[in-house]
């Protein structure tokens, strides 16, 4: 956690996200949203692009104004390995998209991944404990990985993993039995997608568009849906989702969740949410209501 110092409104302090490609990353208007409303004037997020392999080298670059990195692909497992702590959930999870500055120079990594997933089924997908205990996850990559790690704490104890390729799937059946859930892993040309989301109660996809279109109407009967996909929107499953009157949330749902932790571990300051909220919506033309609760 960033120390008291940190937090001063007119020291300046620096954040930024790491990614490749990473320019038109939406990260740095929420960041710099939440740090305007906190009243952190001397503070600044920015994106840069940096790989799995230089992901190391930059970091120890890193001059102490530094507070917090947001990582996104391809350099959450290396965020892992570079960190000198790690959270539960990050183990669990096998990546880190969070690196925040320790007191002693150091920085520890987390996976606020699992807070987006989860924030995103309650808020916008509707999710209610206790109405079934069955998922269905679509892809088995990294946001794969987060998201079954997301499904254990929502309480859900069985998971069906659909990819092209199981000897694929190694990773995120490891992060899915470290949630403690029990997981199938099933070939796609050979499943039916229909028998899969009877009795299912949370679907995610993590896969592109036009895979889960010739499925969309079958996997629209399950209760409570995640596509990770927001542009283009909407997406064939969405489009399948609102004809059954039902709700979908989306990755712009899991950027935003998964933005409130990060902001609290680099300010050590409750996250503005509602501003954040505002202004994700205004940068992207207000395409989705991005409901809190």
């Amino acid at each position: 956690m960033s120390t008291e110092s940190d937090t001063s409104t007119t020291t300046s302090r620096r954040a930024g996200v790491l990614g490749s490609p990473v320019r038109h990353s939406l990260s740095p208007v929420l960041h710099n949203a939440a740090y305007a409303a906190l009243g952190l004037t001397g503070w600044h997020y920015d994106t840069h692009e940096v790989d799995a392999e230089t992901l190391p080298g930059f970091v120890r670059s890193l001059g102490d104004e530094w507070v917090g990195l947001s990582v996104t692909m391809p350099g959450k497992r290396a965020a892992l390995a570079v960190a000198d702590e790690v959270t539960p959930r990050a183990t669990a999870v096998g990546a880190a998209n969070t690196l925040t500055r320790l007191p002693s120079g150091g920085w520890r990594a987390d996976c606020t991944d699992v807070d987006g997933v989860v924030g995103a089924l309650r808020a916008a997908g509707g999710f209610r404990a206790g109405e079934g205990r069955t998922a269905v996850v679509l892809g088995a990559g990294g946001t794969a990985s987060a998201t079954v790690t997301a499904l254990g704490e929502l309480g859900l104890s069985d998971v069906h993993v659909v990819v092209r390729d199981p000897a694929r799937a190694h990773a995120t059946t490891e992060a899915a039995r470290r949630a403690g859930l029990e997981v199938s892993v099933h070939r796609w040309a050979d499943t039916d997608f229909g028998e899969l989301a009877t009795g299912a109660q949370a679907l995610v996809s993590t896969v592109p568009p036009d895979a889960v279109a010739p499925h969309a109407d079958a996997l629209a009967a399950v209760p409570c849906v995640l596509d990770v996909i927001y542009h283009p929107w909407p997406t064939p499953l969405a489009e399948a989702v609102a004809a059954r009157s039902g709700r979908v949330a989306t990755g712009l749902d899991m950027l935003l969740h998964q933005a409130f932790g990060q902001v609290e571990q680099f300010t050590g300051r409750p996250a503005p949410r509602e501003v954040m909220r505002d202004a994700l919506r205004e940068a992207t033309g207000d395409i989705l209501p991005l409901p809190l609760d």
